[in-house]
């Protein structure tokens, strides 16, 4: 009776997995299959080079403003974020390694990671966009670095703490002092599964709205001033979305398109060196 009773209940846990894995991925691909129609049916290569059109316009006209806002924002954020994390990470695994301080920077590395990134933003609002009295550019990029740091600086810390310690011992014997051991061992070792969790670090950044509203805010034209609000693809999807006017929403549709192509490619990249590097190790 108890083993008929075991195989009814390993049935019925079979089929809720099954049945919740189809639900979400229904889902998904919904979604995605709804952003990639409406994406490609509205786009061409003019939003590249082109600016949105006015109010009450016809003309579809373009997002460069938006998407070269969107990557100068991400790409400072990325030159900020990536050297704090990876040394931070690096200090916790080869020189911290399990003190209180360093248990205490990693559970705070783990809360960090957790908090909405609307806190985050409204955090920097306080510091660096109330004071100097204005959104800007280099406000958004310090919110998205904040974001990605504590994954990096986690990821940075696991990748390091699995090289083998034969690896850093053979070093040292050849007479290498610390910081060559960790540059050139070390870092060599752990390379594949660093840059795997800088790519998904930079995927999740990429995609974020909530931290912008309070930092870089929008900005409807063309500016490379990095002191002054500066649009922003996830910006601008967001007002062209709740917009009346049809083109506006189109375009709406074609930046969630080429965003969410932007966020799949570094995921699949992600991806990929991970399982390059599973395959060298084999």
């Amino acid at each position: 009776m108890g083993e008929k009773i075991r195989k009814i209940k390993n049935i019925l846990f079979y089929v809720f997995t099954i049945f919740s894995a189809v639900f979400g991925l229904f889902f998904l691909f919904w979604i995605l299959f709804t952003i990639v129609i409406k994406g490609i049916t509205n786009f061409n290569f003019q939003v590249f080079f082109k600016d949105a059109p006015p109010p009450g316009s016809e003309d579809l006209g373009g997002l460069r403003y938006a998407i070269v806002g969107h990557f100068i924002i991400v790409g400072l954020a990325i030159l900020i974020g990536i050297p704090i994390g990876v040394l931070a990470g690096t200090y916790l695994a080869e020189y911290g390694k399990d003190s209180k301080i360093t248990n205490i920077i990693r559970t705070l590395s783990d809360i960090l990671t957790s908090v909405p990134s609307i806190i985050v933003g409204l955090f920097i609002y306080a510091i660096l966009v109330k004071p100097f009295g204005s959104f800007s550019a280099i406000a958004g990029a310090v919110a998205l670095a904040i974001l990605m740091i504590p994954i990096i600086v986690r990821v940075t810390d696991d990748m390091l703490s699995m090289v083998p310690k034969e690896l850093r011992e053979a070093a040292y014997a050849l007479g290498a002092p610390k910081w060559i051991v960790i540059t050139k061992v070390t870092y060599r070792a752990a390379l594949a599964g660093i840059l795997t969790g800088i790519a998904l670090a930079v995927a999740r950044i990429a995609g974020e709205t909530a931290p912008l509203i309070f930092t870089s805010f929008n900005n409807n034209y063309f500016s490379l001033d990095l002191t002054k609000p500066m649009a922003s693809l996830t910006m601008t999807i967001y007002q062209f979305a709740g917009s009346p006017f049809k083109n506006w929403q189109a375009l709406a549709w074609v930046g969630a398109f080429i965003l969410t192509i932007f966020v799949l490619a570094l995921n699949l990249l992600g991806k990929y060196i991970a399982h390059k590097k599973a395959h060298k190790m084999r």
